[in-house]
Formats: C-alpha cells, structure tokens, sequence
C-alpha cells in the first residue's frame, strides 16, 4: 500500500513577502540574513496562513524549529534558492517565488561569503508590509522573538550570481 501527501494550496499563505538586512558588522555580524514571512492575508485568514507555511516546509523537507540545514552541500537541489543581480534577490522554493531588494551591505556581505542565512517565518507578519520600510527595532522584536524563531524553518543557503 502507497500513500501521497495532498500538495499544499500555496494560494492560502497570502502574500509571501521577503525581508534582507545584515547583522551588525561592529560585533563582527556581518551575516546577510533572508527572511520570508507571509502576511496572513490569504482568503482563509492568518491561522490557515501559518498552517499553510507549515504545510510547505514539511512538503519541502525544511524542518521547523532549532535545526539549521546546510543548503551549500548541494546547492543546485537544494529545495531553496538565492539568486542576486545587483540588488536584487530572487528567491525560489518550490512552486513559490518572491523579489526584494537588497543594501548595499547585504550584498558585500553575501558576495563576500557566497552564503545567506535563511529563515521562513510560519508566523504571519502583517505589519511588515511590502514597499514600506521596516525600522530595525520592528524587525528585531519579529525576527528576535524566540516564538518566531521556534516556528521557523532555518537554513544556510549558497547565494548564486548572474554571471556577467
């Protein structure tokens, strides 16, 4: 007897929103950090958001909570994906893509490393809405907040180039 696991409806995340920024680099943090997150605006509101974040990660093989994957291994399979042109980050899962754009910072840094840490919020953040900028204090109580954290997935991933 075989048995299929259902493919998630991706359009119950709502908005898949993606956020760039770099830890301080006067603690010797210059780590580019990707963050994606959804709004929870998706037709069945933020709890069948968060329920369907979950849902793609275990689809994908991105475990939730403390255990940090090592996407560099293999990056061309890996299940995430970074691709940077000048500014701009392209970020792939499957059957999901989302755009932003990057400081300056954050591209020395990944450009330096060839790497970014990767964190995908199963919380929905509402506020953090897309065009508006957010301050370093919003983002530090989402991104720090240890629930945010345990409910996410994490990786370290190989930021690719267009080559030129």
């Amino acid at each position: 007897m075989t048995s299929t696991q259902a493919e998630i409806d991706r359009s119950v995340l709502g908005t898949l929103s993606v956020l760039a920024w770099i830890g301080d680099p006067s603690e010797g943090h210059d780590i580019p950090y990707l963050l994606a997150y959804t709004l929870g605006d998706g037709p069945q509101g933020q709890k069948a958001s968060e329920e369907a974040a979950r849902g793609l990660l275990e689809e994908i093989g991105l475990p939730i909570g403390d255990v940090v994957m090592d996407g560099t291994r293999s990056p061309r399979t890996f299940a995430v994906q970074i691709l940077l042109a000048g500014n701009q980050i392209a970020l792939t899962l499957p059957g999901l893509n989302a755009t932003c754009t990057a400081p300056d910072e954050w591209v020395a840094a990944a450009n330096e490393s060839g790497q970014a840490y990767f964190l995908f919020a199963t919380r929905p953040w509402a506020e953090a809405v897309p065009g508006r900028p957010v301050s370093a204090e919003v983002l530090q109580a989402f991104a720090g907040d240890e629930e945010v954290l345990t409910s996410s997935a994490h990786c370290v991933i190989t930021v690719q180039s267009l080559q030129q």
